[in-house]
């Protein structure tokens, strides 16, 4: 772990600085990240540049990188994934500065005027994990046999007998209930 950072920060001294942090940190001190995990062995790398927009808005510029274990939901089997995200983050200190800030921005609420680098980072990670793990070797591993295959081509039919659609009925009464009332007109 390297420790070119501080463990809180103040952001309008560190924008008004123009200070950049970087270093890594240990994914098992993590502890909402760690439970999405099937391990919690590796570091994540990070940099964290501090700004001011032309309209005063203090800005920060992060960018994370780790391998992290997941658990694949087709093989139920852990694997590594790369997690490489990045992202520009407003800081506000209420929850109604939100409004103002521009779009582009995510909002980051800080509160006492200091940000603790180790959240922001985790954050993160966090929202750059996909939301359904799959291993990509698992498609190779278990192709789709050539009658799989076929099967989910014709999904029309099982077993030769037609699929019966839910909706099909709900629509076919639509349909006679609108004749009927453009008869009755």
């Amino acid at each position: 772990m390297s420790r070119e950072y501080p463990d809180w920060v103040n952001p309008w001294k560190a924008a008004e600085g123009r200070r950049r942090f970087a270093g890594t940190m240990p994914i098992d001190r993590m502890s909402r990240l760690g439970t999405l995990l099937a391990g919690s062995d590796g570091e994540c790398s990070f940099s964290a540049e501090f700004a001011t927009d032309r309209q005063g808005q203090v800005i920060i510029d992060i960018a994370v990188e780790a391998d992290v274990l997941l658990l694949c939901q087709r093989t139920l089997e852990p694997y590594w994934q790369q997690v490489k995200r990045s992202s520009r983050l407003g800081v506000i200190q209420d929850l109604a500065d939100e409004q103002e800030m521009r779009d582009d921005y995510e909002p980051v609420l800080v509160e006492e005027r200091r940000l603790s680098l180790h959240v922001i980072v985790e954050d993160e990670l966090l929202l750059g994990l996909p939301q359904v793990p799959i291993n990509p070797a698992a498609n190779e591993r278990f192709p789709a046999s050539e009658a799989q295959a076929e099967s989910l081509a014709d999904a029309g039919s099982i077993a030769g007998e037609p699929v019966r659609q839910p909706f099909a009925d709900l629509a076919e009464q639509l349909r006679r209930k609108a004749s009927e009332s453009d008869q009755d007109k």
